[in-house]
């Protein structure tokens, strides 16, 4: 005897995409893990390349972004920072240091040497000796490589003579024109000290009062009460509302 066989019920039409479309996204997955683990739910993919074997590898990056709307993790972890910061006090009391320590006999005697290359390059050049140019330029190049593990800093002159540039319209400014006005400004970093021992330093939020509900992608819930005339008047004078409030 066969066993009959009984045809499947039916589905209500589109119930199966409604279910579908219900499931969480894999991206929105990740971004939760990653925010409830505390990782940077947006990285940056860098690649970089080993010189010696020539192998190249992807490493994330954070985003270092300060918006909570943007990256969560990175948001908090900024925030968390700037109040330790601030509670450790992370102003200078006294400013910082920034003379240059005189030449050392080293780095003035490799300079020497750079110098007489360059007079030997710039004479092979202008006699056309082409065998001598190539050697020279790289000698040039590693007295450079030893200045800067010397720690010269700054801008090196170029071997090659400079060109002669084109005469330019001069730019400079009228001599019967007034000065204009000018106000000193003080070589200073650190902040002024009251009384003799207080130096103020203030961490503030500033947040404007809310337009309405929004979703996650900053989209309105209700467009109908969402007030958009004052979100269009914050965002034009909000440099105004904040000198304000200075």
């Amino acid at each position: 005897m066969s066993t009959p066989i009984t045809a499947p019920a039916e589905v209500p039409s589109g119930q199966r995409r409604i279910e579908r479309m219900r499931q969480p996204l894999t991206a929105d997955v990740l971004a939760a893990v990653a925010d409830a683990h505390g990782v940077c739910v947006r990285p940056f993919t860098m690649e970089v390349g080993d010189p010696d074997t020539g192998e190249l590898r992807y490493v994330p990056l954070p985003c270092g972004s300060t918006l909570e709307s943007v990256c969560g993790p990175c948001a908090r972890k900024a925030r968390a920072l700037r109040m330790a910061q601030c509670r450790e006090g992370w102003h200078l009391a006294e400013e910082p240091r920034l003379d240059a320590d005189p030449p050392t006999a080293d780095q003035q005697a490799q300079l020497t040497v750079r110098a007489d290359l360059i007079s030997q390059y710039r004479d092979a050049v202008s006699a056309g000796r082409v065998c001598e140019v190539d050697d020279l330029r790289e000698a040039i190049r590693e007295a450079d490589d030893k200045l800067r593990q010397l720690g010269v800093r700054g801008r090196l002159p170029a071997p090659d003579l400079p060109a002669k540039r084109p005469a330019k319209r001069s730019t400079r400014r009228r001599q019967d024109a007034p000065n204009l006005p000018t106000r000193r400004v003080s070589k200073t970093t650190v902040g002024r000290e009251y009384a003799g021992r207080y130096r103020p330093s203030m961490f503030v939020t500033l947040t404007c009062d809310s337009y309405g509900s929004v979703r996650e992608d900053g989209t309105p819930v209700d467009p109908e009460s969402y007030d958009y005339r004052r979100a269009a008047r914050d965002a034009v004078h909000f440099s105004s509302l904040v000198d304000r409030w200075w």
